[in-house]
C-alpha cells in the first residue's frame, strides 16, 4: 500500500497468520494460525517525522497498556521492544520500520505480535527464552478484542510522543523498571555498566559510571539494556 500511494495514516492491516514473519534483528516471529495478533499500523506523520527510538517506545507502551486493558495482567517493557509478564516470559513484541524514508514525506509501519490464545510454542522458542500468552496469563480474549485495546492505547502513547517526550520516557523508565537501577549498556561490540540517571530522546541514555563519571549514550546506539 506504501509503495502504490494507497495507504493512509492510522490504516491497520491485521494477518490471521505470517509466513515470513520478523522480529528485531530479523529473528523469526512464530507466527501460526489459531488467534493470535499479528498487526501493522501505517504511520504518516508531518515532516521532518517521528524519532524512531521515541517511536518504538511509544508502541510498546501502547501495546503494554492496551493488553493491561483486557484486566487480569501486570506487564512491564523489556528495551526496545518487548512486551514481558511478571516472571519475564516475553508475551508480545514491537517492530517499527521505515523503509526508503523521504524527509519530505516521513513513513513508518508499526508492527506488534502479541501471543493471546497459544498454551503452545516451538521448542527452539522456549530454548531462546521463557514465551507466554494471554491464555497462559489466565486472560479470556480474543484477537480483535486485544487489538481494539492496544489500537486505543498507541493512539494516547503516540500523542506523548509529540506532545510530551519527556513523560513518555519517564513512564518507558518506569514500565521497564530501569529507575535508579544498575545496568549493562551494549553498544556495538562494547559493554558498559553503571547506574541510570536519566533516559531522554535527545540527550540519550546517561550512565553513573562504576568509576565515578557519568557517560551517555545516544539511544539509536543502544542494542541491548540489562539489568546487573
Amino acid at each position: 500500500a506504501l509503495a502504490d500511494g494507497t495507504a493512509t495514516h492510522g490504516d491497520v492491516h491485521v494477518a490471521s497468520a505470517q509466513t515470513a514473519g520478523r522480529g528485531r534483528l530479523g529473528r523469526e516471529w512464530s507466527s501460526p494460525p489459531g488467534g493470535d495478533l499479528y498487526a501493522s499500523v501505517v504511520l504518516l506523520p508531518p515532516a521532518p517525522g517521528l524519532d524512531p527510538v521515541g517511536l518504538t517506545m511509544a508502541v510498546g507502551l501502547g501495546v503494554l497498556r492496551g493488553l493491561e486493558r483486557l484486566g487480569g495482567v501486570s506487564l512491564s517493557l523489556k528495551w526496545p521492544n518487548d512486551v514481558v509478564d511478571a516472571q519475564g516470559a516475553k508475551l508480545a513484541g514491537v517492530l517499527v520500520e521505515s523503509r526508503g524514508l523521504q524527509p519530505s514525506a516521513p513513513h513508518y509501519v508499526a508492527g506488534f505480535g502479541v501471543n493471546v490464545t497459544r498454551t503452545e510454542f516451538p521448542p527452539e522458542l522456549l530454548e531462546e527464552r521463557p514465551v507466554t500468552s494471554l491464555a497462559l496469563c489466565e486472560v479470556e480474549t480474543d484477537a480483535e478484542r486485544a487489538l481494539e485495546g492496544v489500537l486505543v492505547e498507541l493512539e494516547a502513547a503516540l500523542g506523548q510522543l509529540s506532545t510530551s517526550p519527556h513523560v513518555l520516557c519517564s513512564d518507558f523508565v518506569e514500565r521497564a523498571g530501569l529507575h535508579g537501577q544498575d545496568l549493562e549498556v551494549t553498544r556495538g561490540s562494547e559493554h558498559h555498566r553503571g547506574r541510570l540517571l536519566s533516559l531522554d530522546l535527545e540527550v540519550g541514555l546517561t550512565l553513573a559510571s562504576l568509576d565515578g563519571g557519568e557517560a551517555i549514550f545516544p539511544l539509536e546506539h543502544v542494542s541491548g539494556l540489562r539489568h546487573i
